[in-house]
């Protein structure tokens, strides 16, 4: 058994720990709210976007999409893995990475690079892809702008032929103790297949159909990047406040458990002293 002194100071740094991951996990949870928030807030705009793409997509006769639409045989592909830029977050960001590796696996045969929004994405998968890019300073500014920016980058790289397809990895935000990992492709925009009916009418569209839609394909595509880095910022708060807590919970039973030992420990320590005094007092009555 442990003396005392040492058992005192695992009990200190315990509880500074305990401490420190409390205060992690309030700082995660008033994050967390903001960026719920957010993406609350955004998802109903794009669903709504991506229905009126979809009307309109499907009154018109053949294949309407330009450049974005447009199917190769698949040489080159290129992963955008979101992650983030800090860790004490579960397994948040390991699962991600898993997920990249095995869309890589999936394309054999293929040139597959890796494009990290994130640190800690960056930092992994470099020691094992190709890593032709990365953004981490994004989430100091998430916003819109910025997020477009980044997809006309990899809209320009599929356009042009670089990559014959784009696929997007991410944490979708369920609840502060879910997240669902999403692998998404961005480019070439897949057949737009809905059940739901498509709304008819004598309508005069101004410009045209095909012009409206290959206007709104790249707002689109902005808006589904934007909403996948978003989903992972609020998954990123939401993982870190419940690891957090976790921590603090395993923190403060060790350091119960380490209070029992102690007070066993100085409990035996002061029955041995009394014991040595009564082992005294015998022999010099002897």
């Amino acid at each position: 058994m442990a003396n005392l002194k040492e058992i005192r100071n695992r009990i200190t740094s315990v509880s500074s720990t305990m401490q420190i991951t409390s205060a992690m996990k309030m700082v995660s949870a008033a994050k967390l709210k903001k960026a719920q928030d957010a993406i609350t807030a955004m998802r109903p705009y794009a669903e709504k976007l991506t229905e009126l793409l979809q009307n309109l997509s499907a009154t018109l006769e053949g294949e309407v999409g330009g450049d974005y639409t447009t199917q190769r045989e698949v040489k080159k592909v290129l992963i955008v893995a979101i992650t983030s830029n800090r860790g004490l977050c579960g397994a948040f960001n390991s699962n991600v990475i898993k997920e990249v590796k095995t869309i890589s696996d999936r394309f054999q045969g293929a040139q597959v690079d890796i494009f990290a929004i994130g640190k800690k994405g960056h930092d992994s998968l470099k020691k094992t892809h190709n890593v032709q890019g990365h953004h981490n300073a994004i989430f100091d500014n998430l916003t819109f702008d910025n997020v477009a920016g980044i997809a006309e980058d990899l809209t320009q790289k599929f356009t042009s032929g670089e990559y014959d397809r784009i696929e997007v990895v991410y944490n979708q935000f369920k609840n502060a103790a879910t997240q669902i990992i999403r692998a998404e492709q961005f480019l070439p925009l897949a057949p737009i297949k809905s059940d739901k009916p498509v709304a008819t009418g004598d309508y005069i569209f101004e410009p045209s159909k095909e012009e409206i839609v290959l206007t709104l394909i790249p707002k689109s595509l902005k808006t589904q990047l934007y909403k996948s880095i978003r989903d992972s910022f609020a998954s990123e708060h939401g993982a870190r406040m419940t690891a957090m807590h976790k921590a603090t919970d395993n923190a403060t039973e060790l350091r119960n458990q380490l209070k029992l030992t102690y007070n066993k420990a100085r409990q035996a320590a002061i029955t041995n002293e009394i014991l040595e005094i009564v082992g005294g007092a015998e022999a010099l009555k002897g």
